[in-house]
């Protein structure tokens, strides 16, 4: 076996290979205790602090199923159109690893408890316009999540090199749903899209949900990317990679178009790819060998004999149907139709993280174009420069509504705005405070007004004489030494009829 890491040229991979994706994403429910104990969930507690005998598998403590859990996957599984089980049962996963306290996972094996589903995952197609790809969902099966291995005292955090390993077993027993997709073809070059979509649209589907807080940053959803190749026009699948944990969008696509590569470069080589977690190295864009990839039999599957079957009834699961809300995905094409958006306007929208944002702007009052203007130009700039998220600037869909509808009613325009939002990041009051104490309001003096105008006429005889020569755009000038004069508190519009009228 070879571990080269010659990447191929990208055209040369999809002229010679078609790759297959598998994406396996855990999500971890956001419930106040452990999947099998009471222990709570906090985020960040002290390391070894929310443990007790079962989450430690301690000897004689018994485990038992959290209702809310199961509530949650049955959700989840509804959501993603899959079946959902009348009956099934959790299996003991069995493997060694310090993070595993009992050796080994309850997890469901051949018995879960959402499968056969699918989810519609809209991708930019070759002309710009959307297109729409449906994933097929294996199965969505209940777990729990492992406690955190640090390993201390190399340089990469890994545990080559480290000098010890410490376990924090805070995280060991959180639920966990784990969705599996059936492998995904056909993709060609749009593989790495696809899956970035897939998962983007995912996490968006999971918040909508309620069911998890889906931060990829704090390891709440994690997704496992399956990648193999085969010859073009095969028809086959190939061995496969995983690169494991892959915690942002943007290195879901990277993992994967880095992958095609990689085996392509094996492949081209005359070796064969060793079947394999890889390590994803989000500084560097590439990935490292972890462990050779065990089949099921390897992890000696039986029944769990210390908890017995769930069995939802088929009333409950329609009860929780009904607490379904819309589909994010059948949303935003709603209200892109309602907004007038096109499909690039949407894209950069969601892009930007601004659409939850512009929606609720809309929703208080602003005008579609106007909401996106205001997130995806000022906000996202501010955002950009003080290294924040868009939604942490501490500017509201209120106070953007609020400052817009003071711009429609004439009470100041998109530069003075612009200078509101500056008093609004710096807790100055409501956009009606900072305008009055900040002196911002549009200057509605017909005096004052006409005599910047005849000053500025005075001022420019030849840009004058021009526009009595009916050369109308050069009044551009007179405008800009108009607004400067009144220090941009004037209204353009009015200021340019003015000009109009004492030149004509």
């Amino acid at each position: 076996m070879s571990t080269t890491q010659h990447l191929i040229a990208w055209d040369d991979v999809l002229a010679s290979y078609d790759p297959a994706l598998g994406l396996e994403v855990h999500v971890e429910l956001n419930t106040r205790s452990k999947m099998f104990c009471g222990c709570p969930t906090e985020f960040g507690a002290e390391p070894n602090t929310q443990v007790c005998p079962t989450c430690l598998g301690l000897p004689g403590a018994l485990p038992v199923v959290n209702r809310k859990a199961v509530e949650s996957a049955i959700r989840i599984g509804l959501a993603l159109n899959c079946d959902i089980a009348e009956w099934c049962r959790f299996a003991r996963k069995n493997y060694f690893y310090p993070d595993m306290p009992k050796n080994f996972q309850t997890s469901q094996y051949d018995e879960p408890i959402c499968f056969e589903g699918f989810m519609q995952v809209t991708v930019p197609g070759e002309d710009g316009a959307d297109e729409t790809v449906r994933v097929e969902i294996e199965r969505a099966h209940m777990e729990e999540d492992t406690g955190k291995s640090l390993h201390v005292g190399g340089a990469t955090g890994r545990i080559q090199g480290a000098d010890h390993s410490l376990v924090d077993y805070n995280r060991a027993g959180i639920p966990l749903i784990e969705i599996v997709t059936k492998p995904i073809t056909g993709m060609g070059e749009r593989a790495p899209l696809v899956a970035k979509a897939y998962v983007s649209q995912l996490r968006d589907l999971i918040v909508a949900l309620g069911v998890s807080d889906a931060r990829m940053d704090q390891g709440s959803i994690r997704a496992d990317v399956n990648l193999s190749l085969s010859p073009r026009g095969a028809g086959t699948l190939g061995p496969r990679t995983e690169p494991k944990n892959v915690n942002s969008l943007r290195s879901v696509e990277r993992a994967v178009r880095y992958e095609m590569q990689r085996h392509a470069g094996v492949l081209d080589a005359g070796d064969s790819i060793l079947q394999e977690t890889r390590h994803w190295h989000e500084d560097t864009g590439v990935t490292t060998s972890g462990r050779e990839k065990s089949d099921a039999d390897d992890y000696r599957y039986f029944p769990e004999p210390d908890l017995v079957p769930v069995a939802p009834s088929r009333e409950w699961v329609e009860e929780l149907r009904g607490t379904l809300p819309e589909n994010p995905t059948l949303k935003r094409a709603r209200l892109q139709q309602d907004w007038g958006f096109t499909d690039l306007e949407m894209r950069d929208t969601v892009g930007a993280g601004a659409f939850g944002l512009v929606e609720d702007t809309v929703a208080a009052g602003a005008a579609p174009q106007a909401a996106r203007k205001w997130w995806l130009g000022e906000m996202a700039r501010r955002a950009n420069d003080t290294g924040v998220e868009i939604a942490e600037l501490g500017v509201s869909p209120l106070d953007v509504a609020a400052v817009q509808a003071l711009v429609d009613s004439g009470s100041i325009n998109d530069k003075l705005a612009r200078q509101v939002f500056d008093g609004l990041l710096a807790g100055e009051g409501t956009p009606e405070e900072i305008i009055a104490a900040r002196g911002l309001a549009i200057v509605s003096d017909e005096g004052a007004l006409g005599a910047a105008v005849d000053a500025a006429i005075a001022a420019n005889p030849a840009v004058a004489d021009k526009i009595r020569d009916g050369k109308v755009a050069a009044a551009g000038a007179l405008i800009g030494a108009v607004m400067k004069e009144m220090r941009g508190q004037a209204d353009a519009g009015r200021v340019r009829e003015l000009i109009l009228e004492k030149l004509n």
